[in-house]
């Protein structure tokens, strides 16, 4: 059971880069898609928000390992995925994340601090 994550979302495709958004938005899923079928990642989401007005406007959630995210996070073809879809939509973010047994984790940390700050 994946324990870690990665958030990756973004916002609003750049003014006339909407076909090229489209295009690489495939591209992640095909890339994922042989993550996940490799062994490299244990699964992801992909997820289109309706909209809304905000500044999200989707999101990829990938799980897997610690160590997985963290080779992820340094993959060579990550970077430049995620590099080419800063040209095609606003606000990208990448964000680690707890999930299953990693989030029990986070919360014994965050506790243990509350406790050494009062």
């Amino acid at each position: 059971m994946a324990d870690a994550g990665l958030f990756l979302g973004w916002g609003p495709s750049v003014r006339g880069r909407e076909a090229k958004g489209l295009e690489v938005f495939g591209e992640a899923l095909e890339f994922y898609g042989r993550l996940e079928q490799d062994g490299r990642i244990e699964s992801y989401e992909a997820v289109v928000l309706e909209p809304h007005g905000g500044e999200l406007a989707g999101f990829f959630l990938i799980r897997g390992s610690v160590e997985q995210m963290s080779q992820l996070r340094v993959d060579e073809a990550f970077e430049r995925l995620t590099t080419r879809a800063t040209f095609i939509v606003e606000d990208i973010g990448v964000v680690g994340a707890y999930i299953g047994d990693g989030l029990t984790r986070a919360m014994s940390i965050y506790q243990e601090q509350i406790g050494a700050l009062t």
